[in-house]
């Protein structure tokens, strides 16, 4: 892979920072290809530091080194600015509303493999491997429902708790998800739940529940956020 840096939508990560965070996205397009023209360009203002596509093949779009902006408003733990501390890839997929909406593996093998180059190269903790939907709750839900996080826990490439149950309480629900690194919008806890499910639980439903409790205290009291 000969990296050329093709998109203009960048600018230097703020206060000389260097990436101690990734987040994985998915295009929400149609092609890869169809997603590298926007994420280049300019009128957009839109990027990420690689896109991944169905096939496996890897297209760096911004240097590592660089903030490329493709976080936008959200944060994760003390962190308001994710685009100057983290590394964005995007994954080629139409969603969970499309025809496609699973990943295949050559995909997921591409991408199994640029994360353990990353994460050795600025040596980046697994937990701080992270969901789109996890720094913007409410506003965003990719890499959806279908991403086997699993798979990459299993790896080593990010995190996953044992499941146990726990009395429900809404208070220590937000008190240990906030340990954990999720920041409510508004306040508004639910939005928060519904988040941690789309990583952790995406085919629950209904109210918050005894497994939902024993899931977010062990991800809180085995990767809490504390930067």
């Amino acid at each position: 892979m000969i990296p050329a840096y093709p998109s203009p939508n960048f600018g230097p990560r703020r206060h000389g920072g260097a990436p101690d965070m990734v987040v994985l996205h998915y295009t929400a397009m149609k092609t890869a290809a169809e997603a590298i023209e926007r994420l280049c360009d300019p009128c957009f203002e839109v990027s990420a530091h690689y896109v991944v596509a169905e096939d496996g093949r890897l297209t760096p779009l911004v240097a590592e080194t660089d903030r490329a902006w493709h976080a936008g408003a959200g944060g994760w733990g003390n962190v308001d600015d994710v685009n100057s501390r983290s590394i964005g890839i995007e994954i080629a997929n139409g969603g969970p509303d499309s025809q496609a909406p699973e990943f295949p593996e050559p995909q997921m093998a591409a991408v199994e493999t640029l994360l353990g180059d990353i994460l050795t190269r600025w040596k980046i903790a697994p937990e701080r491997v992270i969901a789109h939907s996890d720094m913007a709750p409410g506003r965003k839900i990719d890499p959806g429902p279908y991403f086997d996080w699993q798979r990459l826990a299993a790896k080593g490439l990010s995190i996953w708790p044992e499941a146990s149950l726990r009395p429900v309480s809404w208070w220590r629900f937000a008190e240990d998800a906030q340990r954990f690194g999720y920041r409510a919008p508004e306040g508004d806890w639910r939005l928060v739940l519904a988040a941690f499910r789309l990583r952790f639980r995406p085919r629950a439903k209904g109210p918050l529940d005894p497994e939902d409790m024993g899931m977010i205290a062990a991800l809180a009291q085995n990767w809490p956020c504390c930067c």
